[in-house]
């Protein structure tokens, strides 16, 4: 009976994880929520400002600005944005797999990383890679404060020359089963040409416009990223920790079975036993 003892106690420790990891899922899904909401409002606002963008560029005027200036590329930028906690599935592999792709490209220029949380952080770190800056702690409701703080380190590296490139690396929420690692270019900025033309009366002066929008819009790109990031993280999470209990069901079946058959086993050695014992008195 001490094998039956040792499983039943295994039953009660897989049962005590099951709870944990469905209580887990229910946490994900209601910051879920949130966070989407987030995400879709945020969008709007960052494609609106990208096509503000778009006409400037669309104008004809040549409007020299820092963050536009394209030079010969000889050191190379990727912000990294992972997650500073685990249990979220593929989420971190997939987002680091797309940067090592990235690092591993064969050109002539120097690659670095600034990082965002703690887990691409640890990876990169063990690897001795170059990595310029880093920031974690964001916590599961990024601010604009976050975004205004790196936008603001990352415009520094390429305005002094530190970097000559920098792109996004950031995890694109699609649903919670889908989030698909997407790397974008963020310095120089380059503004999507739209189609149609026209003239604009703008006020004030389309250089005090580039001014003034060009730092936001880096802000509001990074924002974005940042909470696309988290609702992707909270959708792998989500859909990790709904895998994890019903793999622990699965185990407690099993598990629970393999008891009855012990236990069945157990009675029927103690009946052979009485049977053959009374035989040997007759």
């Amino acid at each position: 009976m001490a094998g039956v003892r040792d499983i039943r106690r295994r039953i009660r420790s897989v049962a005590n994880m099951q709870q944990i990891t469905k209580a887990m899922k229910m946490v994900a899904a209601s910051k879920l929520r949130r966070a989407q909401e987030k995400v879709l409002a945020s969008r709007p606002y960052s494609e609106r400002l990208r096509s503000m963008l778009s006409r400037l560029a669309a104008s004809g005027g040549d409007f020299p600005h820092p963050l536009l200036e394209k030079r010969p590329v000889k050191n190379v930028g990727y912000l990294l944005v992972s997650s500073d906690k685990g249990l979220c599935g593929g989420f971190n592999t997939n987002l680091i797999r797309a940067a090592r792709e990235e690092l591993a490209a064969e050109n002539e220029a120097e690659r670095a990383l600034i990082v965002v949380g703690q887990k691409g952080l640890e990876y990169f770190r063990r690897r001795d890679a170059r990595i310029m800056a880093q920031f974690t702690g964001l916590g599961d409701s990024p601010d604009f404060s976050a975004a205004r703080q790196i936008a603001a380190q990352l415009i520094d590296f390429y305005a002094s020359g530190a970097l000559d490139e920098i792109y996004l690396v950031y995890a694109r929420f699609v649903s919670v089963l889908n989030q698909t690692p997407t790397v974008t270019k963020l310095l120089p900025v380059e503004p999507a040409e739209e189609g149609g033309s026209g003239e604009y009366l703008m006020e004030p002066s389309p250089a005090a416009l580039l001014n003034l929008l060009l730092p936001g819009y880096i802000e509001s790109v990074l924002f974005n990223a940042l909470l696309e990031s988290k609702a992707s993280e909270l959708g792998a999470k989500m859909t990790a920790m709904d895998s994890a209990t019903e793999n622990a069901k699965e185990m407690i079946e099993k598990l629970t079975l393999v008891m009855n058959r012990a236990r069945q086993a157990a009675i029927t050695t103690e009946i052979t036993e009485i049977v053959g014992g009374a035989a040997a008195l007759e």
